[in-house]
């Protein structure tokens, strides 16, 4: 994240945000809305930056109560926190064997998504709902 400054006493946070062009979203099998790729990506391809909304623990619980609660993310050190993702990262299914895993960055409010293996034209992209990308623990729901 940079930051600009100005002659006044505060900063301007400028936050980069990049989305693969190769990347769209269509329905998935089963599943909704899902991220897909039109064109072959390489193993280990950063492709998605997106700054993070963070909210605090109180506010959190009140997600938790909506139908947002599928689409946020624990954020911070302890877990204690949420974030809602911008940009396409609330949109990738879940995968216990995925194709890409998600890292979070709590000092610039980011998530990076990128590839862990070579994605085919017109591949589904899943992220692994438990945060690494081969993690089989079972999650909140079943996954179809």
């Amino acid at each position: 994240m940079a930051k600009l400054g100005s002659e006044s006493d505060f900063e301007i946070d400028i936050f980069v945000m990049m989305i693969d062009p190769s990347l769209y979203i269509d329905e998935s099998n089963e599943k909704g809305r899902g991220v897909f790729a039109n064109t072959p990506i390489p193993s280990n391809t950063i492709i998605e930056i997106s700054p993070v909304i963070v909210m605090s623990a109180d506010e959190r619980k009140l997600i938790d109560q909506t139908l947002l609660h599928d689409y946020i993310f624990e954020w911070g050190p302890d877990s204690k926190q949420c974030c809602m993702a911008l940009g396409y990262v609330s949109v990738y299914n879940h995968s216990y064997s995925s194709n890409c895993e998600y890292e979070m960055d709590f000092a610039n409010a980011v998530i990076r998504v990128k590839t862990v293996r070579n994605i085919e034209a017109d591949e589904e992209l899943f992220i692994n709902y438990n945060g690494d990308w081969n993690d089989s623990k079972k999650i909140w729901f079943d996954v179809k």
